[in-house]
């Protein structure tokens, strides 16, 4: 039997060997910890050739390993026009090259508000990812765009963000940062399992029940201040509850991957993937 979810680490795990290293070392290593998924980390830019793409996707395939790719972080769907230009060459290099290298996934920052409303800012966000959707059918290249919820108030990527835009366009869902979502308000709230309950019914209720199969979420623990995220933590260090999110996601019958963004990455996907079975009885290989 398999789990109803994919556990792996966004960006190669941190024991990846030398040799033979680079992504494809990366794939193999994942799966001899037991990980089956991985999202490549092209955060700074996207500096691969087709044949390297080649290599990684074969990789994947050979190893059953999912893979999504992590766009670089200087995307803003709320940009000025120049700059807008820019980051949509990232956002659709990511998408190509991720899809040669059988990417499935390819996650992205929405960008910020730049202290405007929120309502406004989405006026402007989902025709411009509307234009790269519509590229990407033309050329080919079967990818879903998921941009992520983020973890500062002032950033694009509220959870209602995120709905709003894959509700209006084919190709495009959320990526679900339950971290993210928890440090936003900077109070310490969204992390009861009624809280996470209402989210995921909301998000069925809005993309369809089918769409809750295919989760695509990032987790670790977090510090926050008032103003949302800090930094990144262990799930050990972090006061995020996981057994009461598990079993909000079990409730609901989700399914997806589970990508671990902890800097202890490998040992507390593990984790994830250990209270995971537990919470939901699966026996995983």
């Amino acid at each position: 039997m398999t789990l109803s979810f994919n556990f792996g680490t966004v960006g190669s795990p941190t024991g990846t060997p030398k040799k033979p290293g680079g992504t494809v070392g990366a794939i193999a290593f994942s799966k001899s910890l037991g990980l089956d998924a991985l999202e490549l980390g092209w955060v700074q830019s996207v500096r691969v050739s087709e044949a390297t793409c080649a290599l990684i996707k074969s990789a994947g395939e050979e190893n059953s390993v999912a893979l999504s790719v992590h766009a670089p972080y200087f995307i803003n769907l709320n940009a000025e026009k120049d700059e807008w230009l820019k980051s949509r060459k990232r956002l659709m290099d990511a998408a190509h090259y991720g899809y040669l290298a059988g990417a499935t996934d390819i996650i992205f920052h929405p960008g910020s508000y730049f202290g405007n409303d929120p309502s406004e800012v989405l006026k402007v966000a989902i025709p411009r990812l509307d234009g790269c959707v519509k590229e990407l059918q033309k050329n080919g290249d079967q990818v879903i765009l998921r941009p992520e919820t983020m973890g500062k108030s002032a950033m694009l990527g509220s959870f209602e963000d995120a709905l709003a835009m894959s509700k209006t366009l084919d190709m495009v869902q959320p990526c679900i940062d339950f971290a993210h979502l928890h440090a936003r308000p900077g109070d310490g709230s969204m992390n009861t399992y009624g809280e996470w309950s209402r989210l995921l019914e909301k998000y069925g209720n809005t993309l369809g029940d089918k769409s809750l199969k295919n989760l695509h979420i990032h987790l670790s623990g977090i510090e926050y201040g008032p103003k949302g995220e800090k930094n990144h933590l262990p799930l050990k260090d972090a006061d995020l509850d996981l057994k009461a999110l598990f079993k909000a996601l079990n409730d609901f019958n989700c399914g997806g991957r589970i990508l671990c963004e902890s800097p202890i990455m490998e040992e507390d996907a593990l984790t994830m993937k250990k209270v995971w079975m537990k919470t939901s009885g699966e026996k995983g290989k």
